[in-house]
């Protein structure tokens, strides 16, 4: 099957490494999973928790904002639509903000999405992978490791937070980690939606002088 590469974009069958801040040093005594923001009631969930959750396997392409594009690679985790099933949403949700640590801040990193992207077996909460060339395997911890979110292909990769730590739901788009440094609100590789027009930044957005991918 013929793959169609995203505008600018460069095929690798390697899985590059770019991470912002420290690697995060897993600890599952203290490790936990958050989902808050316009639900019920906050849901708190262990390792354990999250891990007894149901699980899927998917092959899936990869678009990283740096250019690189790597497709086929297979992933096992919990499908973002379970950690949904568990909180009681408020009217109007429509959005929402994946967290991850960010040099010892398990809030430090976060990525906005809409809603109603994120219901199949493409966007995944990882922690383990393999693809043509690699045998099932754990993600490493400078992938992730414990827990990684991939989005669907339609997202770049810098819209799937490592060290994932929980999920915000939300009734109006808001800005991310790196949304806030200028980068798309969006995201969309084949749309080449890298940066945000300047013209159209809310107050409180930087400057996007480099390209980081979660």
């Amino acid at each position: 099957m013929t793959k169609t590469l995203p505008p600018g974009q460069m095929e690798t069958k390697k899985w590059p490494i770019l991470h912002e801040g420290d690697v995060y040093q897993f600890n599952e005594e203290t490790w936990r999973f958050k989902l808050f923001g316009e639900i019920r009631e906050d849901v708190i969930l262990t390792f354990k928790d999250v891990m007894d959750l149901p699980k899927v396997i998917t092959t899936v392409d990869m678009h990283c904002v740096t250019t690189w594009s790597k497709f086929d690679t297979t992933f096992e985790g919990i499908p973002f639509r379970e950690f949904v099933k568990l909180a009681d949403l408020k009217p109007h949700v429509r959005y929402v903000r994946i967290y991850g640590y960010l040099n010892g801040d398990p809030l430090g990193y976060s990525a906005n999405l809409p809603l109603e992207a994120l219901q199949g077996d493409d966007a995944l909460f990882v922690y383990r992978w393999k693809d043509a060339k690699n045998d099932w395997q754990d993600i490493s911890p400078k992938h992730g490791y414990p827990l990684r979110f991939i989005p669907p292909a339609q997202f770049y990769l810098w819209k799937g937070s490592k060290w994932a730590t929980g999920i915000e739901f939300m009734t109006e788009n808001k800005p991310g980690y790196w949304e806030i440094r200028g980068y798309h609100m969006n995201g969309n590789p084949f749309k080449e939606e890298r940066f945000a027009d300047p013209a159209s930044l809310p107050s409180g957005y930087g400057g996007a002088n480099e390209w980081q991918d979660q």
